[in-house]
């Protein structure tokens, strides 16, 4: 089956079976050519806007958030700031709410005080680890991966998108670091 251009509308044009196309138009100016005029400004569709946000301010206010049952920030930051509905948590080590860094033991040990810390960060914004939706994994060493992966199945079984990278070095010298994104 062959599928022609109806000559109705472009009865100039032989019937064929594809379509044709108006000539590229290079935006290149040749070799010793200069132009005097500047092109004319770029017009958006009337409904632009769908696409593009004219507003130069934040759409929605901020709220910052500390948790006293998780360690205390190591930093001038917060530990998670809510915005749009969702929870931006800082990324949380194996240390103790009193600030003890949690320097003996395994891998999925500290990986469990992270997570433990995650959560009060999570619970002081008003969320959960169920609505956790990103988490963002680092390592000082990817041996570790295994260890750590083993006891974060065992709280984010809804398997939320994850990223683990390997880093050279954490704060304070510790192996593991989490940070997480969350819904409200």
């Amino acid at each position: 089956m062959i599928l022609r251009r109806s000559t109705s509308l472009i009865p100039s044009i032989p019937s064929t079976p594809f379509r044709l196309l108006p000539r590229p138009v290079s935006l290149i100016p040749l070799r010793n050519q200069t132009s005097t005029t500047t092109p004319p400004p770029r017009t958006l569709p009337r409904n632009a806007s769908f696409f593009f946000s004219t507003s130069t301010t934040m759409a929605a206010p901020y709220e910052t958030v500390f948790a006293k049952d998780a360690a205390p920030p190591a930093g001038p930051y917060s530990h998670a700031i809510k915005a749009n509905g969702l929870v931006f948590a800082s990324g949380q080590i194996p240390c103790t709410a009193d600030g003890q860094i949690l320097t003996e033991g395994s891998i999925g040990e500290k990986t469990a005080l992270v997570i433990q810390n995650v959560k009060a960060v999570l619970e002081a914004a008003g969320t959960s680890l169920d609505k956790v939706v990103k988490v963002t994994v680092f390592l000082t060493d990817m041996a570790n991966f295994p260890a750590m992966n083993a006891e974060y199945e065992k709280h984010f079984t809804h398997k939320p998108a994850r990223s683990c990278v390997a880093v050279k070095e954490l704060p304070k010298g510790v192996p593991v670091e989490m940070e997480v994104v969350a819904l409200q």
